[in-house]
């Protein structure tokens, strides 16, 4: 199994809110979950990941909900693009919390390496995605798939 990151779009309330399903594998660990969010979140990842590194130490963060009981969220979904190194080395570190009680609870959470080229493509399908005339964004970082097969439906 290759690494990779597969978004489906569900059909909700758009244009403004999104129904997305997250699956994404790093070959040794894979998950699978939904989040709702705003539409303007896919242009926010297209702006970050396009120009991504900007910088040796870059770090682009984005995160819904909180794991923390108090604030009473339904899930934690993080999704961080960071350098490993002064050369522009990166990884995707994903980390997903259903916050659910023991034990229906599932804590999802790894890294998925990639070049500062391959978080740009990863930037352009966002962009691409954000249209809304697409039902899926499939992405692996060795770009395996001709940018039809990235973006369907």
């Amino acid at each position: 199994m290759n690494s990779y990151i597969r978004i489906t779009r569900h059909p909700y309330e758009e244009p403004h809110h999104l129904h997305l399903e997250w699956e994404a594998s790093n070959a040794d660990h894979a998950t699978t979950f939904e989040v709702y969010v705003n539409a303007d979140v896919l242009v926010h990842f297209a702006d970050a990941l396009e120009v991504f590194p900007r910088h040796a130490t870059d770090v682009f963060l984005f995160e819904l909900g909180s794991e923390r009981p108090e604030d009473r969220w339904a899930y934690y979904f993080r999704f961080r693009a960071f350098t490993i190194d002064g050369l522009g080395h990166s990884a995707v570190h994903l980390r997903f919390n259903n916050n659910r009680d023991l034990p229906e609870r599932t804590i999802a959470e790894f890294c998925i390496p990639a070049e500062p080229s391959q978080l740009n493509r990863l930037g352009r399908l966002f962009r691409g995605f954000a249209t809304l005339q697409h039902l899926r964004l499939e992405w692996t970082p060795a770009g395996d798939a001709t940018p039809a097969q990235e973006l369907t439906g």
